[in-house]
């Protein structure tokens, strides 16, 4: 059977941080280059930790949800009194990030070797849909699988359970393609294999004794090894 590439989004084929630029518009503080830069990364973290909290505690929202209470929590934190206009701003320039440089190509060069491509998310299908149309990349992937349909987020086992569902695939022919350590752990918790896309070299992998079946550092190079 052919084996199939099931693609995280956020931060792995889309940059989260693709919104510093406007981030820096809107501050408008002496430093704010480094202001924007942890504004992003603050933003970021606080909605993967509001996903996990409302995951646990069985109050699912959709992710787009936990992105404003991120942002909103962010401008508080670090008191940059955003404006209700500058935030609905962010929030649509969320939908419109784009992906990393190499992402378009490796993709095409997949599909083009007869690989199975599809989009997994903890974003809506809706959401996720016009952020890859908005990145020129939705037309390399059969299918986008959230985690709406099942009202969980990553790493719940039962998103995992989902996809290999959806795709009526056995565990073994089902790779995890993403850059954040709790979704390949996640993946490789429930069964599948998978590979972490380290895009940064400072990144760490948590030691819970679980490791990627395949760490890269690109798409590039992820085709070199799957493709």
């Amino acid at each position: 059977m052919t084996q199939v590439l099931a693609f995280d989004v956020y931060g792995t084929l889309i940059d989260t941080h693709g919104v510093v630029t406007e981030l820096e518009a809107r501050l408008g503080a002496s430093d704010m280059a480094e202001q924007a830069a942890e504004f992003s990364r603050r933003w970021r973290d606080k909605q993967l930790e509001y996903s996990f909290r409302r995951s646990l505690m069985g109050a699912y929202v959709p992710f787009s949800q936990c992105t404003l209470e991120a942002l909103e929590f962010t401008d508080r934190a670090l008191q940059t009194r955003l404006s209700d206009v500058d935030k609905d701003h962010l929030m649509a320039v969320y939908g419109q990030l784009p992906a990393f440089p190499e992402v378009p190509e490796a993709l095409t060069r997949l599909v083009e070797s007869g690989v199975r491509c599809v989009a997994f998310s903890n974003g809506t299908g809706a959401d996720v849909s016009g952020l890859l149309d908005k990145a020129e990349i939705l037309d390399r992937f059969e299918a986008v699988i959230s985690v709406d349909e099942i009202k969980r987020f990553k790493p719940d086992p039962a998103v995992y359970a989902h996809l290999r569902n959806r795709l009526e695939v056995d565990p073994g022919d089902t790779w995890l393609i993403s850059s954040n350590p709790f979704d390949v752990i996640g993946a490789r918790h429930a069964g599948l294999h998978a590979a972490w896309v380290r895009r940064s070299l400072d990144a760490p992998f948590d030691p819970w004794a679980i490791e990627p079946d395949l760490t890269v550092p690109d798409l590039d190079s992820l085709c070199e090894r799957l493709g």
